[in-house]
């Protein structure tokens, strides 16, 4: 049974790079939102899905954050107070699940609440291939209205060997709603100094989180069961076929979490 915010989002990633050389991707996928208070919970409530422990389909805390076993949701909340940024509220994780044990999360979406229920922050949590991890932590307006979300920040963790380390993300993030039909949607422009490089979104409609459509959304999507890794990697050899080059992988960032703070930062 559907409990709660969380809920399944089958939808369409796509990925379109313009320059210096032209390549483009679409993949049918799904991803999870999971409210953290609500992981243990819906584990018990279903057959389909473990938390902390195997499923058709499951969640792993060291899949995340800082990869220990501390909950989630701690791990967040500290990262607002150190930035200043209030909390107390729900704080809800869009990725993907494991899918029969496996599973790889280019990027990973904390929308956090404050305990109004309001949008405080989020927290965008990219993956590289190389087994490194990095945050960038973005408040909200206090005054902006709900809506769609526009955050700016300077790229400082090296994702892909065909980008170069001086590039700027511009976020554009539609957060879940709670209704039966509403959908989430995060896109993200890539530019250099000479304009847009690259550009990567993914859009889901809400399904209720349950066993039955938990198989159904299985049965729907068999690729992922092969594994995002593969996928990412069959793209990377069709770029490097078409003659782009390596760039050298420099060392992550110290600091786990960049806190991002803008006057900017708002929804419309």
């Amino acid at each position: 049974m559907s409990q709660g915010a969380s809920a399944l989002y089958p939808g369409l990633v796509a990925h379109r790079r313009s320059r210096p050389r032209a390549h483009a991707l679409r993949y049918r996928i799904f991803m999870l939102l999971l409210d953290l208070d609500e992981g243990p919970a819906l584990a018990r409530g279903l057959r389909l899905f473990g938390f902390d422990a195997p499923g058709l389909m499951s969640f792993q805390t060291r899949d995340h954050g800082d990869g220990s076993d501390t909950p989630l949701k701690v791990q967040v909340e500290q990262h607002l107070a150190r930035a200043g940024i209030t909390g107390g509220g729900p704080v809800r994780l869009l990725c993907m699940p494991r899918v029969l044990g496996g599973v790889f999360n280019p990027i990973s979406v904390y929308f956090c609440h404050r305990s109004d229920g309001a949008l405080s922050a989020i927290l965008y949590e990219v993956n590289n291939t190389f087994g490194d991890r990095h945050s960038y932590l973005i408040p909200v307006a206090t005054d902006a209205p709900s809506g769609v979300v526009r955050h700016t920040a300077e790229k400082v963790f090296f994702v892909s060997p065909f980008m170069d380390m001086e590039l700027t993300y511009a976020f554009k993030v539609r957060p879940p709603g709670q209704g039966e039909t509403d959908g989430v949607a995060v896109s993200i422009e890539v530019a250099d100094a000479k304009g847009l490089l690259l550009s990567a979104s993914f859009a889901g409609q809400r399904q209720p989180l349950d066993d039955r459509r938990l198989l159904a959304t299985w049965l729907a999507h068999p690729w992922m069961t092969l594994g995002v890794m593969g996928a990412i990697h069959w793209e990377a050899l069709k770029i490097w076929l078409k003659g782009e080059r390596i760039r050298p992988r420099p060392r992550a960032p110290q600091n786990p979490v960049t806190l991002t703070p803008q006057a900017d930062a708002q929804a419309a």
